[in-house]
């Protein structure tokens, strides 16, 4: 076997053992305690993070994150995974630290010359966009944290009445229009709860308190369903323009009922504690847009009318 295959292997096996000693390494490849030994000096040089365990029975070990095998990939995968976690840079925070800005370079910088420069001249010319919202890394990265390890977590959560703090078990993570969502038991309220994480001001895992087992053993797929709540019926008439805004946003896409003109209109169930934020959504189309009903959205919107006219005055 040539040097740069038994590497290559060497780098394998080191990489699915929890430790290892040269004595085990040689008689696996059948070489001498000292060649092995060689082989991962050099190894250590090119900067794999191999750790000398002292005292009886010691050995070595990687130190820190385990490397994954090198894998092969097609040109069409390349550029599928370079553009999936180039989208990446279009959020305003994620749960992953520097990982994912990391990961990227390291593909781009390995890929052939050729492929490098096809890549470079679609930079610009594909994106996958996702709205900008600014919220906190350090509360992903605990939620996500918490989710791997099943911990509880405490947090302090804004809300229209204020600040609560609360005890949760993350149940999942999931991004959706550029916010992270966080669906958890809520210990506080003693159910399912989806929390938004640019609403959590402050997260700190809480392994005192033991989790319960049935929620450890849900997923996203089981995250808390509206439908179950009380629900009332959102109407709304669209212009051409409206139609063409809303059906690019996929809470409303499915829902919307086009005429002849463009023109179209929404007709959906939503829950009733939430006719306050879907009503927000609709202010966004601005003239393109006019909520029926329920009475309850179109009250909140005169309101927001009511207060942003006060904020102006004719001269």
């Amino acid at each position: 076997m040539q040097k740069a295959q038994r590497l290559i292997q060497l780098i394998m096996i080191i990489n699915a053992r929890r430790s290892f000693t040269v004595g085990e390494l040689a008689e696996e490849f059948g070489l001498s305690k000292r060649t092995i030994a060689r082989d991962l000096e050099e190894l250590s040089e090119l900067g794999i993070p191999i750790y000398s365990i002292q005292g009886r029975g010691g050995g070595f070990m990687l130190l820190r994150e385990r490397l994954l095998p090198p894998i092969s990939f097609t040109e069409g995968e390349a550029v599928a995974l370079f553009f999936a976690c180039h989208s990446l840079s279009f959020y305003g925070s994620l749960p992953f630290g520097e990982g994912a800005d990391s990961a990227l370079h390291k593909f781009y910088h390995y890929l052939p010359a050729d492929l490098k420069a096809k890549i470079d001249a679609m930079k610009e010319r594909v994106m996958l966009w996702s709205p900008y919202r600014e919220m906190s890394e350090e509360v992903l990265r605990t939620l996500l944290q918490a989710i791997m390890e099943q911990s509880a977590v405490t947090i302090t959560y804004r809300s229209g009445g204020g600040e609560t703090v609360r005890d949760i078990q993350p149940i999942g993570l999931y991004a959706s229009s550029g916010y992270w969502y966080c669906p958890a038991y809520c210990m506080l309220r003693g159910e399912i709860r989806q929390f938004r994480a640019d609403r959590i001001v402050s997260a700190v895992l809480n392994p005192d308190i033991p989790c319960r087992e049935d929620i450890a053993a849900l997923s996203l797929r089981d995250k808390p369903d509206s439908s179950l709540r009380e629900q009332t019926e959102l109407r709304v008439t669209l212009t051409a323009g409206g139609v063409r805004q809303l059906e690019s946003n996929p809470r409303f896409s499915r829902f919307i009922r086009r005429q002849e003109d463009g023109s179209g209109t929404v007709v959906m169930s939503i829950a009733r504690d939430e006719t306050a934020f879907y009503a927000d959504l609709i202010w966004t189309l601005g003239e393109a847009a006019r909520i029926e009903g329920p009475e309850e959205a179109v009250e909140h919107i005169l309101r927001k009318l009511d207060a942003l006219s006060s904020r102006y005055h004719r001269c």
